[in-house]
């Protein structure tokens, strides 16, 4: 157990700026307007992780319908609190949520955390030739 950290899925603890500033430099969602994630936050079952002294340092977010679909998006650490474990303990708290339980599918995508992940049973797509998307890379230039 990790110490001196606690979770919070209220989203009125999310320190905005924390979250907009980190999320807006990505590789995944550079330059997203505040807007926008202000309004992602606010759609979405979210996870943050918080010092004793409040500070928000790392965050989470799943787009779901609480029943049989969800999606993990925008899951960061701050660079100075990683190599602490607070990316096993926001992923332990998110798949043990209860409103995440009976979830016939949950999906991800990362191009440098796939050893994360697989530790909470994630893995590479069993059907892919199922799966189709509609990305817009370019959507916040």
């Amino acid at each position: 157990m990790i110490t001196g950290y606690k979770i919070s899925s209220d989203t009125g603890d999310m320190d905005v700026s924390v979250i907009h500033g980190y999320i807006s430099k990505s590789y995944w969602a550079k330059n997203i307007p505040l807007l926008t994630m202000e309004k992602a936050i606010k759609n979405s079952l979210c996870f943050g992780v918080f010092t004793d002294s409040g500070d928000q340092i790392a965050f989470a977010r799943m787009v779901t319908d609480s029943a049989t679909f969800a999606y993990l998006a925008d899951v960061f650490v701050l660079d100075e609190h990683r190599g602490k474990g607070i990316s096993k303990l926001i992923m332990k708290h998110i798949m043990e949520h209860p409103n995440l339980q009976g979830i016939r599918r949950m999906t991800l995508a990362t191009s440098d955390a796939h050893g994360l992940y697989e530790k909470f049973g994630f893995k590479a797509l069993n059907s892919p030739e199922s799966f189709m998307e509609l990305h817009q890379p370019d959507v916040y230039k």
